[in-house]
């Protein structure tokens, strides 16, 4: 607790807590990179298929939702294998919440300033999604120990829909 002099020269009593309520606001307001990093890791800039392959398990939205990326020679992506993926709004009546599915992938960006490395999605089964359809584009965040893939949708809160490499 600190003695703080208040107007009429009546010290007042301010705990740590009081000033910590009124900084909150201010942390919430970060940049994305911030936000990410606060609850993940560092936003790639850019990645090879090499260095996000591997099998991921969902967290938070993505509780059960499972994503293999299998890196091809070719060094730019590969075969995608997924469990429990979000079924988009289109194909929901057909296929349910989710679906078991498979197609191909790539990773992009890191080409400008404001880029940042992104796995993109296509899938052939259980029938070919037009893009947008459901979820297949996944930011990248990566330190020394994790790596993420998550739904970058907005850049001020840690990502709802993510998956960590296992």
């Amino acid at each position: 607790m600190s003695r703080v002099l208040r107007a009429g020269g009546r010290p007042r009593l301010v705990t740590a807590a009081a000033v910590l309520g009124l900084l909150t606001p201010l942390a919430a307001c970060s940049s994305a990179s911030t936000a990410v990093e606060a609850c993940m890791a560092r936003q790639a800039k850019s990645v090879t298929s090499g260095e996000v392959a591997g099998t991921y398990r969902g967290e938070a939205h993505a509780k059960g939702a499972t994503i293999t990326l299998t890196a091809s020679d070719d060094h730019t992506g590969g075969t995608v294998t997924v469990h429990d993926w979000p079924t988009g709004d289109w194909y929901r009546s057909e296929l349910g919440d989710t679906f078991d599915g498979s197609g191909t992938w790539d990773v992009a960006g890191g080409y400008g300033a404001d880029d940042h490395g992104q796995v993109h999605l296509s899938f052939t089964a259980p029938e070919l999604f037009l893009r947008g359809y459901t979820v297949d584009s996944l930011s990248v965040a990566t330190d020394s120990e994790r790596t993420f893939l998550y739904e970058d949708d907005d850049p001020d809160v840690c990502p709802a829909f993510r998956l960590r490499r296992t």
